[in-house]
């Protein structure tokens, strides 16, 4: 603990800030405490499980953008630092990277997907290269505007006082408040995942581009209330101060050593706390719920919220304890906090009592709030360190680099745990080959729904007719674009690579076959019934119309039914070729290999013409036999507990070795704000 001291511990009147600063100010944690992490955690989840891309490669893209702040984090604090206009040094940015933010958050999640793109490309790898990239450009153009709006406001916070403990009370409100707005966004995935963003036969990435523009809309008017509303109270100040070359910068903030201490303490837990918000994700739906992604959804908004609801309420008792025991043994109660937390992961984590995992959630967020707004408001006490050997005042410069070396850690780690995720034997291809055939049976039922709805078969015969004939036309449009696929998709060169390639090429050319003819087939009869839908007219006898609709609603729904014939042949083969190749689990691929050929068995053999009360009672039950499908192998699972719960507290460790050697303690800190204020007195007199 520090030394005992007598000092005055209490804020003077005129280093308080205001309320409505305090919340204009707080309002701006939106962006880097909650957009920042859901962007980390939901591009590589979503990517992976949803598109079927390589973790590997998702996290190698996640790096680029941390190595591209290696230079625009400390041009944008340099730039920050030496710009003069009539609204302050700070608050344009906070305008100009809000909107920034906005719209390049949307742009992240229409990424170009579906049949039609895929078709446009000779190879699968080639079309996941393209989105692959399409991902690193939007990820690049999102975090540059996240930089532009993060490093000034970071810079502001430690310039709108400076009190020792009135910076830790501001950096506590932006972190009470990004907190508070966290709450909702761990469910983001779980709304992504509802039939009315995502549509019947989408995945969590489609329901994203929807709830996506719902998060814009929020981010615009709080850009603008923060622009409106701050202050700088140092500008005045510091708008006479010289402006200073980069590089001078730069060498200013790595010569000082407690600044270097801090930095490296941030920079490995930040490593830590990557590994539990990434590979986090996968544990509660393939481990706890076993491949269920909504029942691992559900839990995720449930634990997500709980992490909120504990940073905003540990945000008081922050501001109790650090000016009791000063900032640094504070940190290193939080550091102690984080490890208890991943140690409770070993028994907390279990599949009989999923909730338990609300534990470690708890003390994990609390050391992450008392961690992370401690370190923000030490960087401003370092700041006024290096003003009185300097007499320069660069907090742009110094929270650039803190913030950089944040997210230094973080894309380590991704990339990393990208890797090991890789090496576990995590199969992506299996999840997203599931995804796409339970999404061809939800567009059957929902389909089947509609008939049977209000819509469907209700009202007079005029109405009847009018809705088969729209019904149709829709099909006959699905039946030629499905056509066009199977033919460009037949013609691919395959990347499969496994043992029995020469056998799954055969099965696959004569499934593509059967396909494109059954496809045809089922076309030119739609286009017969449209003729003869157009001659009738529309209005019929009671009978000609139920023959009509005994015809037309089978050759409605063969479309896509075609479509879960092939993706459930797929799903089988690929399984299969898996099997062949995974030694260290071929029990669990036998299983599911079992389990795949019974209900492609019972897809193959559907027949549209029966009633369709019986067709919706048979994919029901298909689709909730293949939830399992989904299900990882005990290896996998393993290998994924043993990494997100050792690495962290490895890396614990070094941030324990590094916080003690932070010399810069609270006695000190008032000792330098005394001299600084002796200092101002003496040249205002001159």
């Amino acid at each position: 603990m520090e030394e005992e001291i007598k000092i005055d511990r209490s804020t003077k009147k005129e280093d308080k800030v205001p309320f409505s600063q305090l919340a204009a100010y707080g309002s701006g944690g939106f962006i880097p405490i909650a957009l920042f992490n859901v962007v980390g955690i939901l591009v590589g989840l979503m990517g992976n499980i949803s598109l079927g891309l390589s973790a590997f490669w998702l996290g190698a893209i996640l790096i680029i953008p941390r190595l591209w702040d290696a230079f625009s984090d400390p041009f944008i604090g340099h730039l920050s630092d030496n710009t003069r206009t009539r609204w302050g040094r700070r608050r344009p940015y906070l305008l100009f990277g809000g909107i920034a933010v906005a719209i390049s958050f949307v742009v992240i999640w229409w990424i170009p997907k579906g049949e039609t793109v895929h078709s446009w490309f000779p190879t699968d790898s080639g079309f996941q290269i393209f989105q692959l990239i399409y991902i690193l450009v939007s990820l690049l153009i999102f975090f540059t505007a996240v930089n532009i709006f993060e490093i000034p406001h970071g810079a502001l916070g430690m310039e709108m006082s400076t009190d020792y403990h009135e910076r830790t009370r501001l950096f506590s409100a932006k972190s009470f408040v990004g907190n508070l707005f966290a709450m909702s966004t761990p469910w983001l995935f779980a709304l992504a995942s509802m039939e009315i963003f995502k549509g019947p036969g989408g995945n969590e990435m489609d329901g994203m581009r929807y709830v996506s523009i719902l998060i814009a809309a929020l981010i615009i008017p709080l850009s603008f209330w923060g622009f409106i509303k701050l202050r700088e109270p140092a500008f005045k100040k510091v708008s006479a101060q010289e402006k200073t070359p980069f590089w001078t910068d730069m060498k200013r903030t790595a010569s000082n050593r407690n600044f270097i201490m801090l930095t490296l303490t941030i920079f490995t837990l930040a490593m830590g706390f990557n590994f539990v918000s990434l590979l986090g994700s996968y544990i509660p739906i393939f481990f706890i719920y076993g491949g269920d992604k909504v029942a691992g959804a559900t839990l995720l908004g449930i634990n997500g919220t709980i992490w909120a609801i504990t940073g905003v309420l540990a945000v008081f008792p922050l501001n109790w304890i650090s000016p009791k025991l000063g900032k640094r043994n504070t940190l290193t109660i939080a550091i102690l906090l984080m490890v208890a937390a991943q140690a409770s992961k070993i028994v907390c984590y279990n599949p009989t009592h999923p909730y338990l995992v609300l534990i470690p959630t708890i003390l994990l967020s609390a050391g992450m709030l008392f961690f992370f707004t401690l370190g923000s408001s030490m960087v401003g006490d370092i700041c006024d360190e290096d003003e009185l050997e300097t007499g320069h005042r660069s907090e742009g410069s110094f929270y650039s680099v803190f913030w950089w070396f944040i997210k230094l850690g973080t894309a380590l780690a991704s990339l990393i745990a990208g890797a090991l995720i890789v090496l576990t034997l995590f199969d992506e291809t299996q999840v997203t080959k599931v995804d796409s055939l339970q999404g061809n049976v939800r567009e059957l039922r929902s389909e089947i729904q509609y008939w049977q709805g209000d819509q469907g078969l209700a009202g007079t015969n005029t109405t009847l007719l009018e809705n088969t004939k729209k019904q149709v036309a829709k099909a006959i449009d699905e039946s030629k674009l499905y056509f066009t696929v199977l033919e460009k998709e037949a013609a691919k060169k395959q990347d499969k690579n496994y043992q029995n390639k020469a056998k799954y090429v055969t099965q696959r050319k004569a499934k593509f076959s059967e396909a494109i003819a059954t496809t045809d087939s089922t076309r030119n009869e739609l286009e017969k019934l449209n003729l003869k839908l157009a001659n009738i007219g529309m209005s019929s006898t009671d009978s000609l119309t139920k023959i009509i609709m005994a015809e037309a609603i089978p050759l409605i729904l063969e479309p896509k039914l075609e479509k879960a014939r092939m993706n459930s042949f797929e799903l089988l083969a690929h399984l299969e070729g898996k099997s062949l190749e995974s030694k260290k689990s071929v029990e669990h691929y036998g299983e599911l290999i079992h389990n795949s050929a019974e209900i492609d068995k019972k897809i193959q053999n559907i027949n549209t013409k029966i009633p369709l009360e019986i067709l919706d009672k048979e994919l029901a039950l298909i689709e909730t036999e293949m939830v399992q499908l989904t299900q990882q192998s005990p290896y996998t699972l393993l290998m994924m507990r043993v990494v997100e719960i050792g690495l962290p507290l490895l890396l614990s460790i070094f941030s324990i070795f590094f916080i003690l050697r932070y010399s810069l303690t609270e006695k000190r800190s008032h000792e330098i704000k005394d001299l600084l204020k002796q200092r101002n007195l003496e040249q205002t007199k001159e």
